[in-house]
């Protein structure tokens, strides 16, 4: 059996203060770079193939890079889209903020949302963004089969270059942008201070997942021949990379149901 490095907000037992707080300084730093910028033109072509009104996004943490796609939507094609914020641990907090901070255009999900068993009543577009690395390959091609079986167009975006440079930023630059702008994280938590400062708990596990993250990451083929591994009929799938405007990488996997275009 091969092994597989954890990631501590995988872990059930991990306090919400603490999986919070590590996803709050995520949601800061994939919002102020604007990371994902590149894969705006994908998601809007999911839209209009599909004529799909909104997007479920899954595995959302604290919100992720959403409220910043939303904008980019917004600005670059002159639609709304309204979004959807779920995750099997919502930070709810957090949606809230993002909810106010968008006047209700990022909506969310109160309840736990398993990305591999989604409500079928939960319909549009679905993303997942700097989460699917989290998934081993049975449970990647659970989630792909999920979206396929409620016939929903899925797409799937994840930064990040698998290279040693990479893995040296993290140890270098995040506990520095983490002691450096933590007090000025929204929502502010008393509690980010102390486990950021006192106990680093978040500094360090958030070091440790990003370095894990980068060994995880899936290649656009891994993603393609996941995609290709399952019932999926009718699905027109692509996958490859695109370049942000830092050099980042992000390796995505599109895919949607023919028959909508009937």
């Amino acid at each position: 059996m091969k092994f597989r490095l954890f990631e501590f907000e995988d872990k059930t037992w991990l306090p919400a203060i603490i999986r919070e707080g590590m996803t709050d300084y995520l949601r800061f730093i994939l919002n102020s770079g604007n990371f994902y910028e590149p894969v705006s033109p994908l998601i809007m072509q999911l839209l209009q193939q599909t004529s799909a009104t909104q997007v479920i996004d899954l595995c959302s943490g604290g919100g992720g890079t959403i409220e910043q796609i939303q904008k980019n939507l917004q600005q670059q094609y002159q639609q709304e889209v309204k979004f959807v914020l779920t995750d099997k641990f919502p930070n709810i907090n957090a949606y809230q903020f993002i909810q106010n901070n968008t006047g209700g255009k990022v909506d969310y999900v109160t309840l736990p949302v398993d990305a591999a068993k989604v409500d079928p009543s939960l319909k549009g577009v679905r993303t997942i963004f700097s989460a699917f690395h989290h998934f081993d390959k049975a449970t990647a091609r659970d989630v792909i089969q999920n979206s396929v079986d409620a016939k929903q167009a899925i797409g799937v975006f994840d930064g990040g270059d698998k290279n040693i440079f990479i893995i040296l930023a993290i140890i270098i630059l995040h506990p520095i942008i983490i002691i450096l702008f933590t007090p000025f994280l929204k929502p502010f938590k008393w509690s980010r201070l102390l486990f950021t400062y006192i106990i680093p708990l978040i500094l360090l596990f958030t070091v440790w997942d990003g370095i894990v993250s980068i060994y995880r990451l899936y290649t656009p083929h891994q993603l393609l021949h996941i995609a290709n591994s399952i019932d999926s009929t009718g699905y027109c799938w692509r996958s490859g990379k695109v370049k942000n405007k830092y050099g980042m990488q992000i390796a995505y996997l599109v895919g949607y149901p023919v028959s909508v275009l009937q």
